[in-house]
């Protein structure tokens, strides 16, 4: 497996890691500005949590109807695309007197745009990289932002005690379009990895096919499912814990960058494909704390604990990678980000709503509750046979 070292001195590598690294620092600044000015107008957890993972939501569209375009379009291009067109819609969303309809309107419509990107460019990481080199790129990718959010989320908790959320937004506009520009500078114009032109028929066929294998859809939901119920959780921290927001949502990216180092560093192979399971319910079952409502020193113990838990995603994508062809690498790579991300703003909204019903408190636990259940359902699932085709003739 190549070091980290090496990674760097692979050509394309280090452009496409600053740019992923400036628009997660705008992702995170821009979130919880977002987050905090729609709590401020509203006072409710439910909008709060969706204006924060609702372009998650949009992801199942980009999923059904765009993500062909992840093999079929040109990498440089697509990604400089989108980085520019989330540093529009970041803008916009800062401008004085929008209303709350609108904000949600833009937040739907970079969710679209967004669920082509993950596939654009983990396929093209995967194209950069050696077969055994995608493992500790992604590893490191993670890592990197882990240790953005920490100083995106530290950054945006300042700007927030200080100053206003519009400008934590313009400040997320910024550091998407310098993402633009090194994407536009750093790669070179590679052509797509697969023939014919994107379409809604191309993504339903190839999405069919990835579907199709027992043990890729099994990788899948264990990818989606118990993560996205996680996020739920963390989704709720603005309404939990409104002046601490910023430090558990630090702590939760300390906890997984930790995670990311073991697994993609210190663990050997043997050892890290028995772990996915284990990390899964490490990821959930701290929450359970939270139904007696901890303070914040204990709550940004427990996050950071059960953060460690989201080094799972490393062994699953490994997986889903030794069973999926290289033409096929971008797709399944962002049909995975788009269902991840539609996950999390579905658990988000449920975990939202429940929070309107009942306190945030309650709903982090019963949002780790049901991803634990989740967790062990699936463990179950790919123990058992898969089941045989029938030797009887279907009856005519």
């Amino acid at each position: 497996m190549p070091s980290y070292r090496t990674l760097f001195r692979t050509p394309e590598f280090t452009p496409l890691f600053l740019a992923s690294a400036a628009q997660t620092a705008a992702q995170t600044v821009g979130g919880l500005a977002l987050g905090t000015l729609v709590y401020r107008a509203t006072g409710s957890p439910l909008l709060s949590a969706v204006s924060m993972f609702g372009p998650s939501l949009a992801q199942v569209l980009g999923a059904t109807f765009l993500l062909s375009g992840a093999d079929r379009l040109p990498p440089r291009t697509t990604l400089s695309a989108i980085a520019v067109a989330f540093a529009a819609g970041t803008a916009a969303q800062a401008l004085p007197g929008m209303p709350t309809g609108a904000l949600f309107t833009v937040v739907l419509l970079l969710g679209l745009v967004a669920s082509l990107g993950g596939g654009v460019r983990w396929g093209l990481l995967n194209e950069i990289l050696a077969k055994d080199g995608y493992l500790p790129g992604r590893s490191l990718f993670n890592m990197m932002s882990g240790l953005t959010q920490i100083a995106g989320f530290a950054t945006g908790g300042a700007l927030l005690a200080t100053l206003s959320p519009r400008l934590g937004l313009l400040l997320a506009a910024a550091l998407y379009l310098v993402a633009a520009l090194v994407l536009r500078l750093g790669l070179s114009e590679r052509p797509p990895r697969a023939t014919g032109r994107p379409s809604a028929s191309a993504t339903w066929r190839t999405n069919a096919e990835l579907w199709s294998s027992r043990p890729r859809r099994l990788t899948y939901l264990g990818l989606w499912l118990p993560n996205g119920m996680v996020v739920g959780c963390e989704s709720l921290y603005v309404s939990y814990a409104p002046h601490a927001a910023g430090t558990l949502f630090a702590c939760g990216a300390l906890g997984m960058l930790a995670g990311d180092v073991t697994v993609g560093r210190l663990l050997p192979a043997a050892v890290r494909a028995r772990l996915a399971t284990p990390l899964l319910l490490l990821l959930a079952t701290p929450y359970l704390v939270f139904c007696v409502r901890p303070g914040v020193p204990s709550a940004a113990v427990c996050v950071t604990v059960a953060s460690v838990g989201f080094g799972a995603s490393l062994i699953q994508q490994e997986r889903l990678m030794r069973l999926t062809l290289d033409t096929m690498a971008g797709q399944a790579l962002g049909l995975h980000s788009a269902g991840m991300l539609t996950l999390q703003g579905l658990s988000a909204t449920a975990a939202g709503t429940l929070a309107q019903l009942t306190s945030p408190a309650t709903a982090m636990t019963a949002m780790a509750a049901g991803s634990v259940c989740v967790t062990l359902t699936l463990a179950l699932a790919d123990r058992s046979p898969s089941p045989r085709p029938s030797s009887r003739p279907s009856p005519s």
